[in-house]
C-alpha cells in the first residue's frame, strides 16, 4: 500500500498552523487547570492525608490529573477539527484529493496526539514545581498518553461527524466523559469504594487508563497491566474500525 505522504502532511501541516493559532485554549487554559488541581486536591487536601496506596496522595492523584486532561485535550481537538472542516465545508477539498480513509482519519490523529503530549508534559513539569513528577517507566508512559489520545480522538472523530451544531458537540463530553473520568479512580483507590459500588470501577474503561498511566508514573497498580492494555487496544481498534466505516459511506460527509 503506498501512503500518500504529500497529502498527509498537508492536513497535518494545516491542522497544527490551526492548533498553534490558539495556543491559549489549546494548552494553557488545560495547565492552569491541572495547576488548580494539584494545588487544591494534592497539596491543600494532600497536606492533610498521610498516605495512599504507599504514596504521597499528591503523587497518586497527579496521574488522573494527566490522563484527565489527556483524554479532554485529545477529544475537543479531535471534535472541532472535524466538525469546523464540515461548517466551513474545506471537508470537500480533502475528499475530492487522492487521499485513502486511512490516510485522512491518520491526519486528524496525527495533530490530537500532538496536543496530548505537549499538554501532558506541561503538566509534568508545573507537578515538578511541587515535587511530584516521577516517571519510571517512559516507554510505558508514552503508551498510555498515545493510545488514550488515540481513542479519544477517534471517539472525537465520531462525534465531529454526527453533530449539527456546537451544543451537540459537548454533550458526550458532559454526560459520559467528565462522569466516567472522575469514577475512575483519579483522587482514590478502589479498596475505598463500597463493595457495591466497585464494579463501577472495573466496568469503567477510565479505570484502566488511570490505573496504567499510574503504574507507569509510581508504579501503584490495581488491576492487571495487560488487561489495561489489552482494552485500550481493542478500543483503538474498534474506534478506527467505526470511524473507517463512516468515512467509507460518507456519513456527515457528503450533505
Amino acid at each position: 500500500m503506498n501512503i500518500n505522504w504529500t497529502g498527509l502532511w498537508t492536513i497535518i501541516r494545516r491542522e497544527m498552523s490551526r492548533l498553534m493559532r490558539v495556543p491559549i485554549q489549546a494548552f494553557v487554559a488545560p495547565w492552569i487547570s491541572a495547576l488548580l488541581f494539584i494545588f487544591i486536591f494534592g497539596y491543600v487536601v494532600g497536606g492533610r492525608i498521610a498516605t495512599i496506596g504507599g504514596h504521597r496522595y499528591l503523587e497518586f492523584v497527579l496521574p488522573g490529573i494527566v490522563m484527565l486532561n489527556v483524554v479532554n485535550a485529545a477529544f475537543l481537538q479531535s471534535t472541532s477539527q472535524v466538525y469546523f472542516s464540515r461548517f466551513l465545508r474545506y471537508i470537500e477539498e480533502t475528499l475530492v484529493s487522492p487521499l485513502s480513509y486511512a490516510e485522512m482519519i491518520a491526519g486528524v490523529l496525527v495533530p490530537v496526539i500532538v496536543r496530548s503530549v505537549v499538554t501532558a508534559v506541561g503538566i509534568l513539569i508545573i507537578a515538578a514545581l511541587f515535587g511530584a513528577s516521577s516517571v519510571r517507566g517512559i516507554g510505558e508512559f508514552i503508551f498510555w498518553i498515545i493510545g488514550v489520545s488515540a481513542v479519544f480522538g477517534l471517539l472525537g472523530n465520531v462525534i465531529g461527524l454526527w453533530a449539527k451544531n456546537f451544543e451537540q458537540l459537548t454533550i458526550f463530553n458532559v454526560f459520559f466523559i467528565t462522569p466516567l473520568s472522575f469514577v475512575g479512580g483519579v483522587f482514590n483507590t478502589v479498596e475505598m469504594l463500597p463493595h457495591w459500588l466497585r464494579w463501577i470501577a472495573w466496568a469503567n474503561p477510565f479505570f484502566y487508563f488511570i490505573n496504567g498511566l499510574r503504574h507507569s508514573m509510581i508504579g501503584f497498580s490495581e488491576a492487571p497491566e495487560a488487561l489495561g492494555v489489552g482494552v485500550t487496544l481493542a478500543m483503538v481498534a474498534i474506534m478506527f474500525a467505526i470511524v473507517l466505516r463512516l468515512y467509507s459511506i460518507g456519513f456527515g460527509l457528503r450533505e
